[in-house]
């Protein structure tokens, strides 16, 4: 019997579009890029160690990388003083700022739904729990 090929959807098509896509989807969707995007977008413009004040448990290093890239994708503004010592400050640019609307919404998903992930959580663990094997 001949196994049928499904024909995927336009916008999972290996094209040169929908990997530039793909490649923004991964910018957004990782974790610090949300996280930044959330805090920037509540405080405005905000020196470096702001920043990673507000962002919890990202290193100095791993901001850096988060920025340069967004700051490469036109989501974040660096604006470089020429003071000694130099003061760098981050914001949100008019693009940054239209997904920090859509940041916005996944944010009160997570707090309007909190309770039924907890709740599935917990049923997850307790049909795949394990027994503990004594020692």
């Amino acid at each position: 019997m001949a196994k049928a090929t499904l024909k995927r959807p336009p916008e999972l098509e290996h094209t040169p579009a929908n990997c530039a896509a793909r490649e923004m989807l991964v910018r957004v969707g990782d974790k610090w890029s949300v996280y930044v995007i959330n805090v920037l977008g509540n405080a405005g413009t905000l020196r470096f160690n702001e920043l990673r004040s507000q962002v919890d448990g990202i290193s100095q290093r791993m901001l850096t990388v988060t920025l340069r890239g967004m700051e490469r994708d036109g989501l974040v503004k660096r604006t470089v003083y020429p003071e000694v010592p130099p003061r760098v400050e981050y914001a949100l640019t008019k693009l940054g700022g239209t997904l920090r609307q859509l940041v916005r919404g996944l944010v009160q998903w997570s707090g309007a739904h909190l309770d039924e992930v907890d709740a599935a959580r917990a049923a997850y663990d307790a049909r795949n729990r394990r027994p503990v094997k004594p020692l």
